[in-house]
């Protein structure tokens, strides 16, 4: 990339060195000030082609401590700066056409050279337009872009020029003096020419400069991103550009109770489809909780556990004559005192209670969340306590069958865990509820289980 834009821009300098040299000579022996006009013309391309070579030079430098966003912006100051000079070469044009248009005599003698040096120009323009025009749009070069607009008109007030020069010369020859003022009327439509450019040129300098965003993108943009799955809002959407790279900034809602892990996928998806229409841009997604307005009191009680970076578990809600009471079980630390850990959620019921007023009473089962690794050993069968264990069963109807029974010590404590098969259809609720059952009952027969787990597994998943 860095090698095609400093080529094409590097040919383009030294075309316009040679064009403005020969336009300069001839205009100079013909007097021509539609020559004279265009010499200015490209004697500005080549001050704009120099600095075009510089800004693709600078602006390909990748971003760095003082620049975080690149050198981008480079190529639009040079299109700026350009943009200016074309205005200057416009003034001087209109106060020489209008002071020769208004009685000042200039004796004008066209010449072959002058007419080959004008169609050498347009074919040069030609070339350099086309050569720049494409490695423009296959690099999104501003800089590259202005020159390639620059040079496509320089076709066309060439021509013009050529026109004015031909109109003087039958005038010589058909004894026609007013056709000498078809010289100057070229050199005004010229410079009509150049304002046209330089306005054309303006404003997108102007708008680059300014961070004006490209017309559609913003809303383009929100609606690609209201359409990923998980997205309720989008805050905001800001938009700008810096050489050929857009920079995207987003604020999107998400709802409050979605995990963080969960809410990074969301931002891939929004990044991928930004993408989509900004292709190698720069997106920066920031995303912030919001409540869907369809939380149940269940999800508004584990979004206050979770904005203080809790979890609860278990959680309870009986309504008891109108009044509503919560029990639930919040995990901490491990190594918390007794004293921290009853001011952490007497704290977390406190807040819970203001965002929900319907809450009467709140009961919190406080558990300590394990922190550390303890060393075991596992029992590979006990088959005295299975005996004992595995008539409880067939109190249930629900459970099809046990298996996978493992029995373990951990610093004196037993811990005992087994499979139980249950029927396809079988709510989950309902599950719960025989799961817990059959614990109860499993501790009562062996007071000595620390700690019971049960897996539930469906019938048809049943690989024994």
């Amino acid at each position: 990339m860095r090698s095609e834009k400093r080529a094409v821009a590097l040919y383009s300098l030294l075309s316009a060195i040679a064009i403005t040299f020969l336009k300069l000579i001839v205009g100079l022996s013909t007097r021509s000030l539609g020559i004279l006009s265009e010499a200015a013309h490209s004697g500005l391309d080549l001050v704009a082609a120099f600095i075009t070579l510089l800004s693709v030079r600078v602006s390909d430098k990748p971003a760095d401590a003082e620049h975080q966003y690149g050198h981008g912006k480079v190529e639009n100051f040079s299109a700026f700066i350009e943009t200016g000079l074309l205005l200057l070469t416009c003034v001087w044009i209109v106060w020489e056409a209008a002071r020769r248009l208004t009685g000042y005599p200039v004796h004008i003698e066209p010449s072959i050279p002058a007419f080959g040096v004008m169609f050498a120009s347009m074919a040069v323009d030609w070339w350099r337009s086309g050569s720049l025009k494409r490695i423009a749009k296959k690099y999104d070069s501003q800089a590259l872009e202005a020159d390639a607009l620059h040079f496509s008109t320089d076709i066309f007030s060439s021509g013009v020029v050529v026109l004015g020069l031909l109109l003087v010369l039958l005038g010589d020859k058909f004894q026609r003096p007013w056709l000498d003022k078809a010289d100057s009327i070229a050199a005004l439509v010229v410079s009509v020419v150049i304002v046209y450019v330089s306005w054309r040129l303006a404003r997108q300098t102007i708008d680059a400069l300014l961070d004006a965003a490209p017309a559609g993108i913003r809303n383009r943009i929100m609606d690609a991103a209201l359409k990923v799955n998980g997205v309720i809002e989008v805050e905001r959407v800001r938009v700008r550009r810096a050489g050929n790279r857009y920079f995207a900034d987003l604020t999107v809602g998400l709802a409050r109770n979605v995990t963080f892990q969960r809410s990074g996928q969301v931002v891939a998806e929004i990044s991928a489809a930004v993408h989509e229409l900004l292709p190698d841009s720069d997106v920066v997604i920031h995303s912030v909780p919001r409540e869907t307005g369809h939380e149940n009191i269940f999800d508004r009680i584990r979004a206050v556990a979770a904005r203080n970076n809790f979890f609860v578990h278990d959680v309870s809600v009986q309504d008891l004559g109108g009044r509503l009471h919560v029990e639930q079980h919040l995990e901490l630390d491990e190594n918390l005192s007794l004293k921290q850990a009853h001011d952490v959620a007497t704290s977390v019921e406190a807040e819970m209670r203001r965002e929900l007023p319907e809450i009467a009473t709140i009961l919190t089962h406080i558990e300590s969340e394990p922190g550390t690794i303890e060393p075991g050993q596992e029992i590979a069968r006990e088959a005295a306590l299975e005996a004992r264990l595995k008539p409880i069963v067939r109190e249930f109807s629900e459970i099809l069958d046990m298996h996978d029974v493992k029995i373990k010590r951990v610093r004196d404590k037993v811990y005992m865990s087994c499979h139980c098969t249950m029927p396809d259809h079988l709510p989950l609720s309902r599950v719960h509820d025989v799961s817990t059952a059959l614990e109860i009952r499993f501790k009562q027969v062996a007071p000595e289980l620390f700690k019971v787990l049960i897996h539930p597994e469906p019938q048809t998943d049943n690989r024994r």
